[in-house]
């Protein structure tokens, strides 16, 4: 896949402050990228430079070809952008908010009517098509800014705490439709602090502490190269001794947590494995050579907030 968001060196300083130091990051098309980092760790920064509103002091960046310095008009033909606080017309009506920024974008007025519509129904706003903006729930009026950015058909998307301030439902509403873009074959390029929601649609993630990227990659990467070790889950048939008595013998096996006091079911032990996918399936092979009756045979990804607190732990402290 071809590289769409090229960053080399950003840097940006506010006087004293340094809000961003010597960024460098690549993004491919069709890209879920989430960035994520606590507030004030320059993820705004970042999407402020790369959407051409804010000059960096030193570095370089490009959107689909096109110099954030050399032609932020093409960078900005290029991209939508959806801030972390935006404002909406509210004296407009629905439709008449997007066929504002239709004709922004020099589109046609004969096309933008059928377009207006195609947005409203991607974004499940058709029934509120005739509403004043003003009428419109917060979460609503953030899908509606997010079919703005659509307007003139950008390649890609950059979208700033799309989901904040919104609640359960809205953010499910806000999750399925980065799906349905993403499937449309857009790269997005978001920042987000809930973490969980990153993990369920990002293809790769870059996690900012501090004006830095401390580390960045696709999602199983990610937590293998941030993991010391493989935690493996065993669930058994009967009396789990058998089991212990092999993992004794096993100096690959780390550690060995069960029953109440691990917080497990009678029948489940929790393995912390050092070795590699060989010497793993080797173990699974010793059980059931052994006798040993498995029920289940699970390797526990873990979570993207213990890789959030595994990487930034070091910078905190």
């Amino acid at each position: 896949m071809s590289t769409i968001i090229e960053i080399q060196g950003l840097t940006k300083h506010y006087a004293e402050l340094v809000a961003l130091q010597d960024l460098t990051l690549n993004i491919e098309a069709g890209a879920v990228f989430g960035f994520i980092g606590p507030n004030g760790a320059g993820k705004t920064t970042t999407m402020r430079i790369l959407t051409t509103l804010l000059q960096p002091t030193d570095g370089q960046a490009w959107v689909a070809g096109h110099s954030i310095r050399s032609d932020p008009q093409g960078v900005r033909r290029a991209i939508g952008y959806m801030p972390d606080f935006f404002g909406v017309y509210e004296d407009m009506k629905v439709w008449e908010y997007l066929d504002f920024f239709a004709a922004c974008y020099d589109i046609p007025p004969a096309t933008r009517a059928g377009m207006v519509d195609d947005l409203l129904a991607l974004v499940d706003l058709g029934h509120k098509k005739e509403a004043y903006v003003e009428s419109l729930s917060r979460g609503m009026k953030q899908r509606l800014c997010l079919a703005r950015t659509l307007t003139h058909d950008p390649q890609v998307l950059i979208l700033d705490e799309p989901a904040s301030g919104l609640d359960p439902r809205a953010r499910i509403e806000m999750r399925e439709l980065l799906r349905e873009l993403r499937d449309m074959g857009k790269t997005i390029f978001f920042s987000s602090h809930i973490l969980s929601e990153v993990a369920d649609i990002c293809t790769s993630i870059g996690i900012i502490e501090a004006g830095r990227l401390i580390a960045h990659g696709d999602m199983e990467t990610m937590r293998r190269q941030l993991r010391a070790h493989r935690l493996i889950e065993v669930r058994v048939l009967g009396d789990p001794a058998p089991l212990h008595a092999l993992l004794l013998q096993n100096d690959r096996a780390v550690s060995v947590a069960g029953g109440p006091e691990a917080n497990l079911p009678p029948d489940t032990v929790r393995i912390d494995f050092s070795g590699g996918d060989e010497e793993l399936s080797n173990l699974l092979a010793g059980f059931v050579a052994n006798g040993v009756r498995v029920l289940s045979f699970t390797e526990l990804t873990g979570d993207l907030e213990e890789v959030f607190l595994h990487v930034t732990q070091g910078i905190v402290n």
